[in-house]
């Protein structure tokens, strides 16, 4: 294990919805809790069996560390372990303080051109990286990223990299869809009243053809509903966004148009490619953070998230540093 003195930490939905209503699903917050788990710092210490960290090096945290080595370690998709230890989902605390200690192995030395905020934007883009590997973005895929958060903004970000030719996103906010443009969408959609089918036909329009992948980023019924029609038959829809746990939608319409409907939970594997895009400077994440504040301001930094502000709100937990 290292100890680390924590710099910089991402505000995410989820630490939101924890702090609001104590639970997301079957994760309970039943004791108090340290929220925080997109995140980065400085190694202070390290254990006796840690040779590729020292002290003074700055990395990424990965909050997702397996606690067993089981079949789904074995095979590679450690993410679905579950047994898993995860920051801030309970009853496991985040790193959202001064001090933190975690497991080496999961902490990713940064390379000098990288920043702190970047190595911390490393977790929503990880999300990203593996909703559009799963979706298998390739070279001239034409992309349906629906919702224009942190989330679906990363999904514009990668999919782009991995070569899509044309990338079109839906949100409700005329702002968050200009952030969308900023980081590369190709075309944007601002839904109102339409119904999911009009919105599929929407899509095909400004497309000149069905997307062959649709990344559902909102876990909103009818944007869910919007997805599998929107979608290319033969193609495939990846649900990123999580609502409610029953959500009625057109099955049978994926089903005999062969539209594949994929799941994710988190990442894996997927830190050492995204320090590889962000040192190469092949991608620009530094448009997602909107709103800095010291660790003392937390309360209004997450009120701030809550009211839908911005896109990334970033808390500085290092009081002697100056950067920005």
């Amino acid at each position: 294990e290292v100890l680390l003195r924590m710099h910089s930490v991402g505000i995410c939905g989820s630490d939101v919805h924890y702090w609001q209503h104590g639970r997301i699903g079957d994760f309970v917050v039943k004791d108090p809790m340290v929220l925080g788990h997109e995140a980065s710092g400085t190694v202070v210490k390290v254990g006796s069996g840690v040779t590729h960290l020292k002290p003074g090096d700055r990395v990424a945290i990965e909050p997702g560390v397996p606690r067993e080595m089981d079949e789904f370690c074995k095979s590679g998709r450690y993410n679905l372990s579950p047994t898993i230890f995860f920051c801030a989902t309970p009853p496991d605390d985040g790193n959202l303080c001064r001090y933190y200690k975690h497991s080496a192995s999961y902490c990713y030395k940064l390379p000098d051109n990288v920043t702190f905020e970047e190595g911390a934007l490393i977790e929503p883009l990880s999300v990203g990286i593996h909703a559009c590997k799963r979706a298998e973005v390739t070279l001239g895929s034409k992309v349906f990223v629906s919702g224009s958060g942190p989330i679906g903004l990363v999904n514009v970000i990668i999919a782009k990299m991995m070569g899509a030719a044309a990338v079109v996103v839906t949100d409700l906010s005329a702002s968050r869809l200009q952030k969308a443009k900023e980081v590369g969408a190709d075309f944007t959609i601002q839904v109102k009243n339409e119904t999911p089918q009009e919105v599929a036909s929407k899509v095909e329009s400004v497309l000149g053809c069905m997307p062959e992948i649709t990344v559902e980023c909102t876990g909103v019924q009818a944007c869910i509903q919007a997805g599998i029609y929107a979608t290319r038959s033969g193609g495939t829809l990846v649900l990123v966004g999580l609502g409610p746990e029953m959500v009625t939608v057109p099955i049978v319409n994926a089903a005999v148009r062969e539209v594949d409907i994929r799941g994710i939970f988190r990442y894996c594997n997927t830190w050492p490619v995204a320090i590889a895009l962000l040192a190469s400077k092949r991608i620009n994440v530094k448009p997602l953070v909107t709103h800095r504040f010291p660790l003392e301001k937390a309360l209004e930094a997450f009120e701030t998230t809550k009211r839908g502000e911005g896109v990334k709100v970033m808390l500085k937990c290092d009081p002697t540093d100056q950067n920005p």
